[in-house]
């Protein structure tokens, strides 16, 4: 639990909409800045793991807890949307200067990072620089809402019973949902699913389960600009899949190759849906090798 509580003693914070923004802001490479974008229902605790080779490699990482999650403010009277998370990232790189970033995203990150590659796609129309994307790499992730097969506990924070199931939600049923997510030989430890309920209930956060969890309903509505922004992107992509995972899985990858022109993929054939933390020494070196093969020669 030390290195859980140095994760958040080492943070910082900014303000968006008047809440306080945890971010962590690390680096020592020489590659530029790199945003990491977490999942739904955790936070930027989920890049520990792979943190120190991303540090070692690029100059700046920045991971913050999305509005809701994390060490972050969890206001209940709040829109909660992809867009907003979306503004806080771009928000927190133009408050620190950042015009050029490369972006590695997991799960609700992923959708984020698809209204972020849409946002770029508009600046590049536009002539405008203010901010470019230069590379983005994905992990599991409900990329195309055709291929979304979400949990139970999904579809119950997402039916009318949402905001009854938020306040009843135990810590039991939170850790077997979540656990079931990933690889049959890659389960999480007691001591991971209890960081895991920490980060979800602190500052009387589960209670916002049912709001957090509408972005399953902006996927469909938003499938065209979404899903165009991969398919019509300049920018370098890369999909690291963890092939076992139930939700996002080798279904999901699939999919990918259908849609994604010229798809660059890399299968974990026994990792579920989160690359990061069942299979960190992989999944770095997937990312690690997408950097340097693919998008270290248009680093600027």
């Amino acid at each position: 639990m030390e290195e859980f509580a140095s994760w958040r003693a080492n943070g910082r914070r900014f303000t968006h909409r008047g809440h306080q923004i945890f971010y962590r802001d690390d680096g020592g490479g020489a590659d530029g800045t790199l945003l990491c974008i977490h999942g739904f229902p955790t936070a930027s605790w989920d890049w520990h793991l792979v943190w120190p080779g991303l540090c070692e490699r690029f100059a700046r990482v920045l991971a913050p807890d999305m509005i809701g999650f994390g060490w972050s403010a969890k206001p209940r009277n709040y829109q909660y949307s992809i867009a907003d998370q979306a503004d806080i990232h771009e928000n927190l790189l133009r408050e620190q200067g950042v015009d050029r970033v490369h972006i590695l995203a997991h799960d609700y990150g992923d959708t984020v990072a698809q209204e972020l590659l849409a946002r770029d796609a508009e600046r590049r129309a536009a002539g405008d620089e203010s901010l470019v994307i230069e590379s983005v790499c994905l992990l599991n992730g409900g990329l195309f809402p055709e291929t979304h097969r979400a949990r139970l506990v999904q579809r119950l924070l997402a039916s009318p019973l949402g905001p009854v199931f938020s306040f009843l939600a135990s810590e039991r049923a939170y850790a077997a949902s979540l656990s079931a997510v990933f690889g049959p030989d890659t389960k999480p430890t007691r001591e991971e699913l209890e960081q895991f309920w920490t980060l979800w209930c602190g500052k009387r956060g589960k209670r916002n389960g049912h709001k957090l969890i509408r972005y399953m309903g902006e996927r469909p509505k938003n499938r065209e600009r979404w899903v165009g922004a991969l398919r019509d992107t300049v920018v370098p992509l890369r999909l690291i899949d963890g092939l076992l995972d139930p939700v996002s899985g080798a279904h999901m990858a699939r999919r990918y190759r259908e849609l994604i022109p010229n798809p660059d993929v890399i299968e974990l054939p026994k990792v579920g849906h989160y690359p990061q933390v069942e299979a960190p020494a992989d999944t770095l070196s997937a990312f690690l090798d997408f950097h340097a093969t693919r998008v270290g020669h248009r680093t600027t």
